[in-house]
Parts: structure tokens; sequence; C-alpha cells
């Protein structure tokens, strides 16, 4: 069974009414991303950063899996599919995607101040304030923030190097180390990249490119992949 590794960003969470958290003006939802995407913002004003959060995760809790992330799910009856995603959300997974690996975090969950690797599942939208682990630090959303190590890089080149079909969607390749998954692939590797701007993305040659939205281009990814 071929094993296809698809690698997904924020381009295929925008058609279920999820905005990029970047902005054309480089502004994180009206907010410098110095105030709300990073370890020092947290230190500064947990509360501003825990109301950021809480609204992007009911945004995400409200939106529902458009026909990319539905296509995606279904491919795993003919295929070994792995998705590899930048997005926080768990559209993936409310779509059916059995293994989901998130690069970036879960906004659905929360992690320790002090030690990341306890993490619990969020009820409802919200972390409440005063919530503390285990060890009696405050949570904070279960996010990777700019400055901050990206722990699940090396199963996701572990992925990309051993896949049969790599599958880029929705995201612009510009943000590091994730956008290095595409050269880490085997030479023998059949590559593919649906965006509506794929004829503007500096890729090697051998890309095919789809110039579609995500919900168009998934539809033709199962022929692809077949050949």
């Amino acid at each position: 069974m071929k094993k296809v590794v698809v690698f997904t960003g924020a381009g295929i969470s925008v058609e279920s009414g999820l905005p990029t958290f970047r902005g054309t003006d480089g502004l994180w939802e009206g907010h410098r991303v110095e105030d709300v995407a990073t370890p020092e913002a947290w230190q500064r004003n947990p509360a501003l950063m825990q109301d950021f959060y809480n609204k992007r995760r009911k945004n995400c809790i409200e939106a529902t899996p458009n026909e990319a992330h539905l296509k995606l799910a279904e491919l795993e009856q003919d295929f070994d599919v792995h998705i590899i995603t930048q997005n926080i959300d768990d559209l993936h997974e409310r779509a059916g995607s059995s293994k989901v690996l998130h690069l970036h975090g879960e906004i659905r969950k929360s992690q320790s101040s002090i030690n990341p690797n306890l993490v619990y599942e969020i009820k409802g939208d919200e972390i409440i304030s005063g919530s503390v682990c285990e060890l009696g630090s405050p949570l904070r959303p279960h996010v990777v923030w700019f400055g901050e190590a990206v722990p699940n890089m090396i199963p996701a080149s572990k992925l990309a190097s051993q896949a049969d079909v790599f599958v880029v969607i929705g995201t612009s390749l510009q943000v590091y180390p994730a956008a290095n998954l595409l050269y880490e692939t085997s030479p023998l590797c059949k590559l593919i990249l649906i965006d509506p701007n794929a004829e503007e993305y500096r890729v090697p040659p051998n890309v095919i490119k789809i110039s579609e939205k995500a919900s168009k281009g998934v539809r033709y990814l199962a022929d692809l992949i077949a050949k």
C-alpha cells in the first residue's frame, strides 16, 4: 500500500471559515505577533494571551471540516495516509483522518507553563483563569509560539523521508523548519502541490502543480496517487 504523506497549512482550513492568524498587514487578528505568539508575551500579559486563544478556540469548535478534509480522510480506504499539519485546529481528526501529526500544537488542548510534556484536553472553549497543571503551574495554550522548538519536526521529517507520495496543500512553504519537509523526501517520491497560487511557488521542477483551492484540488489526488 502506497504511503501518502500530506502536509497541510492554513489554506485548507480557510474554506471552513477559519482565517489565517496572520493578515496581509502582518498582524495576528489585529495584534502584533510579539504580543500574542511568543513566550515573552505570555510572561508580560497572560490574560491577553488567554483571551486571544480562547476566541480562536471557539472559532475552531464552531467550524466544520470541508471537502478537502473529508476527501483526505477517504483516501485511507486505498492508501496509507499520514497528515502533517501546521494547523492547530482539529478539522482533520473530525473529518475522519486517523493519523494526524500537529507541528504547531493543538488549540483544543492546554499544557503546563513549565513542562510542555504535560498536556490536557480542554472541556469547552476556554482555559479557565486560574487553571493550573499537576505541578501547580498556570495552564497555557498547547501552541508552539515563535522562538519555541517544534518537537514534532523529527517524526515529521521521518514520515517525509518514507513517503511514496508527498502532497502539499494550502501552505506557503515560508514557515521554517516545516517548509524543509518537501526537500526531505526520497528521489523516487512523487511530489504534488495544491494551491491557488501553485504556479508562483519556487519548488523543484518535478513537482506536480494543481492551481486550485484545496477542496477542488483534492478531487484529483486519488487518480494522481494511483498512477
